[in-house]
């Protein structure tokens, strides 16, 4: 009988130990959304603007750069696109105009920059529709820093601007027209600028109350080259409004191109830019 009473507190005692390690492990498991990782993949683009800064461009140099879009869950292609802008010459930056993520998750803003960071060059973002699912936008702001910012590099100044107006039920705040206004009309010493967006003006996603107003600070905003957007996943250039205005959409990475943007003034100071796709 004591043989048998051992046996059965033997078997009572691996079942609680069991049920305490499955206890253990759920109370460790972290939301999917939770701000968890390495410190070096917070505040990115404060990060990638430094490494800019640190080589120059010598003043009246020629810029190139590459630009792409909705990188979102193309985690191969990622890859692939690294490798390839690698192998461009001249190339100073890369631009991502959005959607980093599919699901706004922190884990999927990080492991795009797991393979960004590979890159040669630093790059560069704007927020996108999904990089604002759930608590998506938080989470953009943990991983890469403000919505709307701007810098300088190599006489162009780039303004990166939050256009995803349905994330903000149209409230018609969103996108800030009265900061993109202070942005484009002091060039902060640059000789051209470029406005960088998710959304394009003419979508059904971007604020129609804000449209015009949109359009026309881009219009009369002096040196402008052009307005860069994602969102739709393929290529398109043209002047949407009619109005001396060239937007330009980028490609996903899926679609396996993307574009490098060559920037220059001519000898009457006049911004001009040459574009060629790159298909990897």
């Amino acid at each position: 009988m004591l043989i048998v009473s051992i046996s059965r507190l033997k078997n009572v005692y691996s079942m609680i130990v069991q049920g305490l390690l499955l206890t253990s492990c759920t109370l460790l498991e972290f939301s999917p959304s939770a701000f968890n990782g390495a410190n070096s993949q917070t505040n990115l683009t404060a990060k990638n603007l430094a490494l800019l800064a640190a080589h120059p461009l010598p003043v009246g140099d020629t810029l190139r750069f590459a630009f792409t879009g909705d990188s979102q869950r193309f985690y191969d292609h990622a890859e692939n696109l690294v490798k390839s802008v690698n192998q461009q010459s001249g190339v100073a930056l890369l631009l991502l105009a959005g959607d980093v993520s599919d699901f706004g998750l922190t884990r999927e803003m990080r492991w795009i920059d797991n393979r960004l960071r590979k890159l040669n060059v630093p790059y560069l973002t704007v927020i996108g529709n999904h990089d604002q699912v759930g608590n998506g936008r938080a989470a953009y702001q943990h991983v890469f820093g403000p919505l709307n910012y701007s810098f300088v590099y190599s006489d162009t100044k780039f303004i990166c601007i939050d256009t995803n107006s349905r994330e903000y039920h149209f409230n018609g705040q969103v996108p800030d027209v009265p900061w993109l206004q202070q942005q484009v009309n002091n060039l902060d010493g640059a000789k051209r600028q470029v406005v960088i967006a998710h959304v394009p003006p003419d979508d059904p996603d971007f604020d129609s109350c804000l449209v015009v107003a949109y359009a026309h600070t881009l219009a009369v905003a002096p040196k402008l080259l052009f307005e860069l957007n994602g969102h739709r996943h393929s290529f398109r250039i043209g002047e949407t409004f009619k109005d001396g205005v060239t937007y330009i959409n980028s490609y996903s990475f899926e679609k396996n191109q993307y574009i490098i943007l060559t920037v220059w003034n001519d000898a009457h100071d006049q911004p001009n830019y040459r574009l060629k796709k790159i298909a990897f």
